[in-house]
């Protein structure tokens, strides 16, 4: 048994064949790198075609970069322009999702924006973190979350955000609104949370919990502040002084806060978006003493190209240390912003180490 040379193995490769064609159609499904010069081009590329032994492919740019190599000129400006026209089909197709009064089949959706049904899944994934389908289940929730607020009835806010029956939306409301739909109409009226204000060594601390977990964790200097906080965050909801049950587990979240290694196991009542609580869901997977970039946990969610909105969700979270944002960082390592302010998070950080 023979092995091919690397220019037979490279010539056989169907990607060899869209260099050689410069299609246009295979930019943005993978790169190829030119081991002599160090650089990676788009398919499409016009340069000098390289000779295939010094050829490399790549999935995408990201993996040729972690390689080590770099963009080409032209592959930089091509590839800021795909992006920029990656941007513009997305927009178009969220339109589209938004608009239709049922989720349009990802056919449907991918003719519209002139690419396979494959690529155009990645490249919808890739740019919002969601895949078509769960982008449509949060707009839905949106929409409910909206219309409820706006005082309309369950049934006129679940017929207006695409639910075409009760029992579909009744399914799946506990999870999109975190409530029954009545109770988050009014506000979470008739939902008890009963919560506490303590002192720990990063300042005040706000311990609130429902009847399904903990769902507030708040820090800051001004605990009358962290108070509003919490009734703006549950407006209508029987907010109830703590007493002494309670306070044992205030007295747990402080001691974690203090003493990181003796670990934080509690029940949480989270609610966010589909997109949130998959970060959030990364960011408790971080090991204590641990940090991981922004970037990496994009990665790690599969939206590679969401660094930005997984910054967002982070500054989202109101479950400081048990949803631990503290442990992301930028990519060179520096502390970036914090919603309870970056000297909390060094001192989070440190403590972890020791």
């Amino acid at each position: 048994m023979t092995t091919q040379s690397p220019k037979v193995a490279i010539e056989n490769d169907p990607r060899w064949a869209a260099v050689v064609a410069r299609d246009p159609q295979a930019d943005g499904q993978f790169v190829y790198a030119v081991k002599t010069t160090g650089i990676y081009c788009n398919p499409s590329s016009l340069a000098r075609l390289p000779k295939p032994q010094n050829v490399e492919f790549f999935d995408s740019a990201e993996l040729a970069q972690a390689a080590g190599y770099r963009p080409s000129k032209r592959a930089a400006k091509d590839q800021s322009d795909l992006a920029a026209q990656h941007a513009a089909i997305v927009a178009a197709a969220c339109r589209q999702i938004e608009n239709a009064e049922t989720l349009p089949a990802l056919g449907e959706l991918a003719d519209a924006a002139g690419l396979s049904s494959f690529h155009f899944h990645r490249v919808f994934k890739t740019i919002t973190g969601l895949t078509p389908k769960g982008y449509a289940a949060a707009h839905r929730s949106r929409r409910v979350r909206e219309r409820l607020a706006d005082g309309h009835s369950v049934t006129e806010a679940l017929y207006d955000a695409g639910f075409n029956s009760n029992s579909r939306f009744y399914e799946s409301a506990d999870h999109l609104l975190g409530m029954r739909p009545a109770e988050y109409r009014a506000a979470g009226h008739n939902n008890d949370i009963r919560f506490a204000v303590g002192q720990c060594s990063l300042g005040a601390i706000l311990v609130a919990q429902s009847e399904r977990g903990v769902c507030a964790i708040l820090l800051g200097d001004d605990p009358h502040q962290l108070v509003c906080d919490l009734q703006d965050k549950f407006r209508r909801a029987n907010l109830i002084g703590a007493d002494q049950d309670f306070e044992r587990l205030i007295a747990q979240v402080v001691g974690f806060i203090e003493a990181p290694a003796l670990g934080l196991d509690l029940p949480l009542d989270v609610r966010g978006t589909a997109f949130q609580e998959r970060v959030w869901q990364a960011l408790r997977e971080i090991p204590v003493g641990s940090t991981a970039s922004y970037a990496d946990i994009a990665q790690l969610i599969g939206a590679p190209k969401a660094v930005r909105a997984v910054a967002q969700a982070c500054g989202a979270n109101s479950l400081a240390v048990a949803i631990p944002c503290h442990r992301v960082v930028r990519s060179d390592g520096n502390l970036s912003g914090y919603r309870w302010g970056v000297e909390r998070k060094r001192q989070l950080l440190e403590r972890e180490l020791q």
